[in-house]
């Protein structure tokens, strides 16, 4: 049980120190990974900043992925779920557009008009507070993925137990303070676990 997310972050940031090099850089997912991700950096000594995302789901089951888009116009698509669906490029490009509106008003509300970080031939760590389904970080990681990180780290406070076997295939490294075998929701594993806010994401950043 963490008492919060800066608890949360302190704990997993003892077992991250290996990563700690110039080329390292953490990258928390907005809102709640932010906090966690500050405890993170600090430990590593490492420039932080958000990796902002937005999946893209499919039309009528929202939670299943087909891909995901990111900053500087990156797009995953996942033929694999595509595919066997009939998705078409229509449906597709509907769903884009919408989730674009999201993802710039948050590079907005995060970053102010300012440049993304530069991860092209850096190791990224992608902090959240906790992974459920795994469909977010995936993302996040296949982002990285596309925008020439050298090497990616998946490092979280709490996991379903088998978390590693669904994402391996995105990450070179995956830490995870607590993998229990009943898992319900995230917040169950926290005392204090109240929404962040884009204000608190923000002043994190700018520290």
């Amino acid at each position: 049980m963490f008492s919060d997310r800066r608890d949360a972050g302190r704990q997993l940031a003892q077992m991250v120190g290996h990563l700690a090099g110039a080329e390292t850089i953490v990258l928390g997912l907005p809102r709640g990974g932010v906090p966690v991700a500050a405890e993170v950096a600090k430990t590593l000594d490492a420039p932080m900043d958000v990796i902002v995302v937005r999946k893209l789901g499919v039309p009528g089951h929202e939670e299943l992925a087909m891909g995901a888009i990111g900053e500087g116009g990156v797009k995953v698509i996942h033929s694999d779920v595509v595919d066997p669906l009939g998705i078409s490029a229509d449906e597709i490009r509907a769903v884009e557009r919408r989730e674009a509106i999201e993802l710039e008003r948050r590079v907005e509300a995060f970053r102010g008009g300012g440049d993304a970080p530069e991860v092209a031939g850096r190791q990224v760590v992608i902090v959240d507070d906790g992974i459920a389904t795994g469909s977010t970080i995936r993302a996040a990681c296949q982002v990285a993925r596309a925008q020439g990180a050298a090497r990616v780290v998946i490092a979280v406070p709490v996991a379903p137990s088998g978390w590693e076997q669904r994402l391996a295939d995105v990450a070179d490294e995956l830490i995870c303070v607590s993998a229990p075998r009943r898992f319900g929701a995230i917040g169950a594993f926290y005392r204090d676990f109240r929404q962040t806010s884009d204000e608190e994401v923000t002043a994190l950043l700018s520290r």
